[in-house]
């Protein structure tokens, strides 16, 4: 049991350590593989990143304007990701958009400059995000941080179980071997955890069961058309997926999030 106990807190860390900048303990005997068993943890890596820029919200609103608050936050997971599914987003843009088949879209996803499509998407993305961010409730938002960065990563781990890695080599490849069932239902535990949170009694509005409903369709609904939208053109043009696009889809998914909750919280 202890042995146990201990492989999984090592899991874990790796899960941190590989996409965050939060420092882990060095493991001398670490091998590439051992990335695929730290999948599960990847919405626990969420929620740590949401609970980062939850912090920074709500330190930052209670001496600047809630614009600005909403803006250092983003900024603080950015930093904290060391902008990795950003990344990810416009490589998918530039690569999709500028090639004509998986080859050329291989190639271009793996040149290290920016192109005009990923620049435009990553600009996109990043004010689409502080828009809504800006126009959801104050007292609602370090929640909505917390379970955006958990369910999206939940969303490209399902990417993983679900398609195949396309290339030969690449960051993303230590984690291309199938998820295991019992890893995939620990990462939808931790995937779903930080949902209650929407549903607490933090919330100044009082909500009956079919507000409830609502709310859950709101969220939900937005989130599972980005993800089939998203896997299906990268099942078409890839066949499978990269790590770029796991960040993509972590983006995608988690804008879907909040622009849900944004429908919802107009309907108060």
């Amino acid at each position: 049991m202890i042995d146990f106990l201990l492989n999984e807190r090592r899991y874990m860390l790796l899960a941190v350590g590989f996409f965050t900048r939060i420092p882990v303990p060095a493991f001398d005997d670490f091998h590439p593989e051992d990335l695929n068993r730290a999948a599960k943890y990847f919405p626990l890596v969420g929620i740590f990143v949401g609970m980062i820029g939850a912090g920074a919200f709500v330190l930052a609103s209670k001496i600047l304007p809630h614009s600005i608050a909403v803006l250092i936050s983003m900024a603080m997971t950015i930093y904290v990701t060391g902008a990795f599914h950003e990344d990810g987003l416009a490589d998918s843009a530039d690569g999709l958009g500028g090639g004509w088949d998986k080859e050329r879209i291989l190639a271009i996803m793996q040149d290290s400059r920016l192109g005009t499509y990923g620049a435009v998407a990553l600009f996109l993305m990043l004010f689409a995000k502080y828009q809504v961010l800006n126009a959801l409730p104050e007292y609602f938002l370090p929640f909505i941080l917390v379970v955006g960065h958990s369910l999206s990563r939940l969303c490209a781990l399902f990417v993983m179980a679900d398609l195949n890695y396309v290339k030969e080599i690449g960051k993303a490849k230590p984690l291309a071997t199938k998820v295991q069932a019992s890893d995939l239902l620990v990462a939808v535990l931790l995937g779903t955890l930080p949902i209650p949170l929407l549903y607490s009694n933090f919330s100044p509005v009082i909500l009956n069961l079919n507000d409830w409903l609502w709310l859950a369709a709101c969220c939900l609904t937005p989130v599972t058309l980005a993800w089939l939208w998203w896997r299906n053109k990268i099942k078409l043009w890839l066949g499978g997926y990269t790590g770029d696009c796991l960040g993509a889809m972590q983006q995608i998914t988690e804008l879907a999030f909040y622009l849900g909750l944004l429908v919802w919280a107009q309907q108060l």
